[in-house]
């Protein structure tokens, strides 16, 4: 177990790590492109990667009691003023720096918090055209924190559709095959729309 947990962690700061340099390289213009992630720009996924680690849980708290309770409103809100706020440099910095930091989603665990680094990474490298392939082990790992109540909190439209990966062994749910890259539809089962040409759909 310990083995385990140790190698989620090396993944979580390798991660972190390579997106903090697709970041650095990125232009103004790609800064200001639209995401995968509905109303949000390249630059407020990327701010929003870093609030973990910049919003200690007391101000957490107190950020989503002044958006009522809503916890998608205050990552909208708190993504939209980072980005106001802070510079791409900031921003890419924050994650290498913050590449071991403990932070981890209400549930889920180390799983889930390489999860949200992965897919909101898809989110910006997928609509650019980066072509940034996710690790084999990483993607394995962030299979694990697909389930019903993900498609439900994410929004994903995919009852009677089975997600079937072309490219490694995975498989999730039944009924209409839909065939495609396994990030690819990893970020199906988080309820992302993929551009045109991504992700074919097969009668099983």
């Amino acid at each position: 177990m310990e083995s385990t947990t140790v190698d989620v962690r090396a993944a979580v700061a390798s991660e972190r790590r390579e997106l903090a340099d697709v970041l650095d390289g990125l232009t103004e213009a790609q800064w200001d492109a639209p995401s995968l992630c509905a109303g949000w720009r390249v630059r407020e996924v990327a701010a929003h990667m870093s609030q973990g680690f910049r919003y200690s849980f007391g101000r957490t708290a107190l950020e989503l009691a002044r958006s009522g309770g809503n916890l998608h409103r205050m990552t909208d809100r708190l993504a939209r003023r980072d980005a106001a706020a802070l510079s791409r440099l900031e921003i890419a910095q924050a994650l290498r720096d913050n590449a071991h930091h403990p932070w981890k989603p209400p549930v889920g665990g180390l799983p889930a918090a390489l999860g949200h680094d992965v897919v909101h990474g898809l989110d910006i490298t997928v609509p650019l055209g980066l072509g940034r392939r996710v690790p084999e082990e990483r993607l394995r790992i962030v299979f694990r924190t697909v389930q019903p109540s993900t498609l439900r909190f994410f929004k994903a439209k995919l009852e009677g559709v089975e997600l079937r990966a072309t490219d490694l062994e995975w498989s999730y749910g039944s009924g209409r095959t839909l065939t495609g890259p396994a990030q690819e539809l990893l970020l199906l089962a988080y309820g992302r729309e993929l551009p045109a040409g991504h992700a074919t759909a097969t009668l099983s």
